[in-house]
């Protein structure tokens, strides 16, 4: 079986060790979100390829989600000594390591797919990691930044780095709009349309479905090419209970005027992309509306506690794919 996921960072990377542990023998390419890609210190840092790479790779901090295990900060605390910023952003000495690697190649001429796939080298993730495009996409929020002292409104509004919205200012601020920019003008990665084009089924992990999976999909081709695949798609609620499970959805979410329920994002995808969608138990409630929509719809468990855990949404996510193949 070939199965195509597409990516952001923890959710996603946490779904696909479930995707192998319940799938062995599947071939699976993920197409990762570059639209988080930041440049820090000089160096080109890819936080949602790495979280994938760090994660099937053994790697990765698990308490976190991301970073590396046993991990130090002494070149971070140097960098502060000399009062290089920014100090907000966290990258540890293990860490930095990877992104000098892809910077020193970047700057030889490699494109971000053949440096990405020389990275897996070394971490073997078991699957094959395809950025979702080798150009530069850097996605900002628009924000308005209230003057000290004064009201909310009547402050700055300005688009700063998604990274600076959700690292530094933690979503504290209004997400006003969500810009993708460079993304019209990207190309997707060598690879990524065969990928989906030879695909058995394509999969929506719980990620951001505005800055992580709509991200790759603002990319031009790729959400032509997946409604044009003709295998079944199917998503993963990231928002149970009426909030996301992690991170900070709901901000962006309302940014673009979706509600905040596992039933809104399926609209938000819309049928003409998705095929199936599984929603938590607790919302199960809402999959007489999704169905309504068009997209077969059903409620299981959705909190990956555990590898097993999300090894059986990754079972139940495939069995709907067969469902809607059926169908």
């Amino acid at each position: 079986m070939r199965i195509v996921v597409l990516a952001g960072g923890i959710g996603g990377a946490r779904f696909l060790r479930g995707l192998k542990q319940a799938a062995p023998d599947a071939d699976v390419t993920v197409i990762g979100n570059t639209g988080d890609d930041i440049h820090l210190f000089g160096l080109k840092v890819c936080p949602d390829l790495d979280t994938v790479m760090y994660t099937l790779g053994g790697g990765i901090n698990e308490e976190q989600g991301w970073g590396r295990a046993d991990e130090t900060f002494h070149l971070k605390e140097e960098l502060t000594a000399y009062g290089v910023g920014p100090d907000w952003f966290g990258l540890g000495d293990r860490d930095f390591a990877t992104h000098i690697v892809r910077t020193q190649m970047l700057s030889a001429g490699y494109p971000l797919s053949a440096v990405t796939e020389a990275l897996c080298d070394r971490w073997k993730p078991g699957v094959r990691l395809i950025p979702m495009s080798d150009d530069r996409v850097e996605t900002h929020v628009a924000v308005t930044l209230p003057d000290s002292g004064a009201t909310p409104d009547s402050g700055e509004r300005k688009a700063i780095h998604f990274q600076e919205y959700w690292v530094r200012l933690r979503a504290s601020v209004p997400a006003e709009a969500i810009v993708p920019v460079g993304a019209e003008q990207a190309k997707p990665a060598p690879g990524v349309l065969e990928a989906i084009a030879e695909a058995d089924v394509v999969l929506f992990p719980p990620s951001n479905p505005v800055v992580s999976i709509g991200t790759i999909l603002a990319v031009p081709g790729i959400r032509e090419g997946i409604a044009e695949a003709g295998v079944p798609v199917v998503g993963l609620s990231p928002i149970v209970g009426d909030a996301p499970v992690r991170g900070m959805a709901d901000k962006v979410l309302a940014a673009v005027g979706v509600e905040s329920t596992a039933a809104a994002v399926a609209e938000h995808y819309g049928s003409g992309l998705l095929d199936g969608w599984l929603v938590d138990t607790v919302d199960a409630g809402s999959v007489e509306r999704v169905e309504a929509a068009g997209i077969r719809c059903r409620a299981v468990p959705l909190m990956m506690t555990d590898l097993d855990a999300a090894a059986q949404m990754a079972r139940e996510a495939l069995t709907l794919a067969e469902e809607v193949r059926s169908a």
